[in-house]
């Protein structure tokens, strides 16, 4: 239940401050920011809703889930990659949160690796589609050595 409970998690935040960002036109780190404050305070002021566990773990999730909706349009083309990045995202955090203990940046790194991963599925695929991430990517390694 605590997995999918972190899964869950995960995917609204992506979801909700890609959607902040875009639609609404917030900004990237405002959007992050605020939704993130949101949930912080929620968990905060009503510790008793969800047990000690769920109440310390939810708003580093949200946190971390939030960095992977903080993407451009020109990245990330759908809701539906983010949703991958989000469940992908948890599971690394299940997975690595006590190996990562005591290091910084370890929620930006694991939701980049989480973007990334997802961004690049289609590049292994047999017909060879590359998306916008790899082919931005590409843009900027060959526009080096020009």
């Amino acid at each position: 239940m605590t997995v999918t409970i972190y899964i869950a998690t995960a995917i609204l935040a992506a979801m909700l401050t890609f959607y902040v960002n875009h639609h609404l036109q917030q900004g990237a780190v405002r959007s992050s920011a605020l939704l993130a404050l949101i949930v912080a305070l929620l968990f905060h002021f009503f510790p008793d809703i969800l047990s000690a566990s769920l109440t310390k773990n939810i708003p580093v999730v949200f946190i971390g889930g939030s960095f992977i909706g903080m993407a451009s349009k020109k990245v990330v083309d759908s809701y539906l990659k983010l949703a991958i990045s989000g469940l992908v995202f948890a599971l690394i955090y299940i997975n690595t949160s006590n190996f990562f203990n005591g290091y910084g940046g370890a929620l930006g790194a694991s939701a980049g690796i989480s973007l990334l991963s997802v961004l690049s599925l289609p590049f292994f695929s047999p017909k060879k589609h590359l998306t916008n991430g790899i082919l931005q990517l590409r843009k900027v390694i060959f526009r080096k050595y020009k």
